[in-house]
């Protein structure tokens, strides 16, 4: 182990909830990871697993990004004082650069940040962020269609000699 600490090559990331829908309503053109600023005991719950992303989005506020509408469920062993609140917005963590070139690529037209997954990397709750394309339904159901298509490939590629 080096003195400044284990090398990221040896971090597990453990997933916590993935955020399915926004894969099959938008097209991710970029993907980012960021820090989140969490507090209390709201990083045991999600080492529970107690967090969704089904209505979360990321906006951007005073040029820092925000995640809005994410709920993490109460720790289910907290004996502090409650406030019943469990969706709230959390801010952020990405360096300045990341920053500047997430506000140059959002100028276009049609795009949209979109949370896609919150994980542990070692120790750190970090949230993926996806730069998206909204897709229209035409274009979900031919997704839809080449992915059955390619499932009915694979079967039958397996059950031959």
């Amino acid at each position: 182990m080096s003195p400044k600490g284990p090398r990221k090559s040896n971090l597990q990331r453990r997933s916590v909830c993935v955020n399915r829908r926004a894969r099959h309503n938008y097209d991710v053109l970029q993907k980012m990871e960021a820090g989140l600023i969490l507090r209390g005991a709201e990083v045991k719950a999600l080492r529970e697993g107690k967090g969704n992303l089904v209505d979360a989005y990321v906006s951007l506020r005073d040029g820092k990004p925000v995640l809005h509408n994410l709920e993490i469920s109460p720790y289910s062993h907290d004996t502090g004082p409650r406030d019943g609140e469990t969706k709230r917005s959390l801010g952020l963590l990405m360096k300045a650069a990341e920053i500047r070139k997430l506000v140059q690529t959002l100028r276009e037209k049609g795009l949209t940040l979109v949370p896609l997954e919150i994980y542990f990397h070692g120790a750190w709750a970090k949230v993926e962020v996806g730069v998206c394309r909204g897709r229209r339904k035409a274009d979900k159901r031919e997704k839809l269609k080449s992915q059955e298509a390619k499932r009915d490939i694979d079967r039958a590629l397996r059950r031959r000699p």
